[in-house]
């Protein structure tokens, strides 16, 4: 049996689950597909408890409840959630002679729709390992970790953050707050972070809060069944040091995989798909790609330029649907039925 739907959307993170949301203002039913076992994404899986300032209207949100907020903002519309599952194959048909993308599941589920929403952040991914440490994965949950689920877990720890991007320099100062110490360990005295961030980290530095190894890297994880403690190499002299550790955090960035999106025909620059920017099309009518997987002159991996990109997508869609009629756009503030459906009281 195949299912029909107005926009099948691939990946359920921020930006995937606002399509829904502007899908559901035009009257459009989606179908989201992810293959984790839950919706949010990098948000969700990566770093639920981290910070995002950057919303508009909304000074302070953790990932988890930006995710949260999404998934109540779209609870008035008709979608359907499938998770744990992957697109494998998408094909055009032709039905009824209309042109129609036909899409299969690592399930054996089978959609049909006009429009493909490519919406996978950085496609498929997983967390990269220390390079020199045999089986790191035997700690896992024991003391090492490649992203911060629950602030909890660290109070009063003896923590060392191994890493020198956003993610390393952004979790050197939020554990801080309830660590017992916290070590940044980075194999040389230069950051890719934000410098406001690398400022906050070299002030709890001074302040004895954080305590910073460069340049370093981990030689070895010491315990039998838990972590106990580790030794680092001094790149500069080559001496061998024992630390103390309770906590391990390896955060080195992604290993990004675009999996079967390589054998869709579509045009990439890299490990990102072109699009134009008119309404974020790929080289394929009727398939879209919105947030950090596409790529176009200018181009942010921000989260609310996601958002603006999947609005004017989804209004392409409607026409892709409903060929020569006017898109029914209105204002949230000045629409009754709009404000109806969303629940607003007046």
């Amino acid at each position: 049996i195949m299912n029909k739907t107005d926009i099948l959307i691939i990946g359920a993170g921020p930006v995937g689950l606002f399509t829904v949301f502007e899908a559901g203002l035009l009257g459009l039913n989606c179908t989201l597909i992810d293959n984790l076992d839950k919706p949010g994404g990098q948000c969700a899986e990566l770093y639920p408890e981290k910070p995002i300032y950057d919303i508009p209207g909304v000074p302070f949100q953790t990932a988890q409840e930006h995710v949260d907020a999404l998934l109540e903002q779209i609870k008035p519309f008709n979608y359907d959630l499938h998770l744990s599952e992957r697109v494998d194959l998408i094909e055009e048909i032709t039905l009824e002679n209309e042109s129609f993308w036909k899409v299969k599941t690592t399930e054996d589920k089978e959609f049909i729709s006009k429009n493909i929403f490519i919406a996978a952040g950085a496609g498929s991914f997983e967390p990269r390992r220390p390079p020199n440490i045999e089986d790191p994965d035997k700690y896992l949950g024991k003391g090492v970790e490649y992203a911060v689920r629950s602030v909890d877990k660290y109070k009063n720890k003896n923590v060392v953050i191994f890493g020198g991007g956003d993610s390393a320099l952004d979790w050197t100062v939020e554990l801080s707050k309830v660590a017992k110490l916290v070590t940044l360990v980075h194999r040389r005295d230069a950051f890719r972070g934000a410098q406001h961030t690398e400022e906050q980290m070299r002030a709890l530095v001074e302040k004895g809060k954080v305590n910073l190894l460069t340049p370093y890297l981990i030689n070895s994880i010491e315990g039998d069944d838990i972590v106990e403690s580790i030794t680092l190499k001094n790149f500069e002299s080559n001496e061998i040091e024992d630390y103390e550790a309770d906590e391990l955090l390896f955060l080195f960035g992604l290993n990004k995989k675009l999996g079967p999106i390589l054998d869709w025909d579509i045009d990439l620059n890299g490990k990102k798909i072109k699009v134009n920017t008119e309404n974020y099309q790929t080289n394929k009518d009727g398939i879209f790609a919105v947030g950090d997987i596409n790529d176009y002159p200018g181009k942010l991996d921000l989260i609310l330029s996601g958002f603006h990109e999947t609005t004017l997508a989804v209004q392409e869609a409607y026409k892709r649907i409903y060929p020569g009629e006017r898109v029914p756009f209105g204002y949230t503030t000045s629409n009754s039925k709009l404000q109806e459906k969303l629940g607003v009281k007046k």
